[in-house]
């Protein structure tokens, strides 16, 4: 066994004291600039979205909407960080139709607030399916197909999600149901 000499043990004593003194002396130094700053800044992130039980009725009216045009369709509701908030599932809508009304929301509801437009058809229009090498068509979750609407406040157009109705003969006919869901529910985008 080799002895391990004292005076290590004690040189390492006094450079671990002002180590400690160093953090202590920063931490009070942060924690006084941080009781100096006023009390309405915040280290929380909030943002807005549509409640479960309004998400839910707006899918539901653009299923049914589409639905007395005699298409079954699904309607995805996706809110502000891009998931899935509500989906409601037409009857005899083919298995894609999930993906799809959810790809159509997030397309309407990411691109409608980077691009300020309000609907997928909108985008196409604008040329923001991308570089013509289709670049942004690369994204699994981006769909540019007609049938996403961007969710807004009515007050201050704050982007809010997206809807996306899929499974209509059409993405125009998607769009249309999704647009007059949207429609009716407008008032309850406070």
């Amino acid at each position: 066994m080799i002895p391990v000499p004292q005076r290590e043990n004690r040189l390492m004593l006094p450079t671990a004291k002002p180590l400690l003194s160093t953090t202590a002396f920063a931490v009070s130094l942060l924690w006084s600039a941080a009781s100096a700053q006023p009390a309405a800044s915040s280290h929380i992130v909030t943002s807005q979205k549509l409640d479960w039980s309004t998400a839910a009725a707006l899918a539901s009216e653009a299923v049914r909407i589409c639905a007395a045009q005699g298409y079954s369709v699904t309607a995805t509701v996706v809110d502000t960080t891009g998931h899935e908030q509500a989906v409601i599932k037409g009857d005899t809508v083919p298995l894609q139709s999930l993906s799809v009304a959810y790809r159509k929301a997030y397309t309407a509801y990411s691109y409608g607030l980077a691009f300020n437009k309000n609907t997928t058809s909108e985008l196409i229009a604008a040329g923001v399916t991308g570089p013509a090498n289709g670049a942004l068509n690369t994204i699994p979750e981006v769909l540019f197909v007609p049938g996403g609407v961007t969710l807004r406040r009515t007050s201050d157009h704050v982007i809010l999600g997206g809807l996306g109705v899929s499974g209509a003969p059409g993405g125009d006919k998607d769009e249309a149901c999704a647009l007059h869901a949207v429609e009716k529910f407008r008032a309850q985008f406070q």
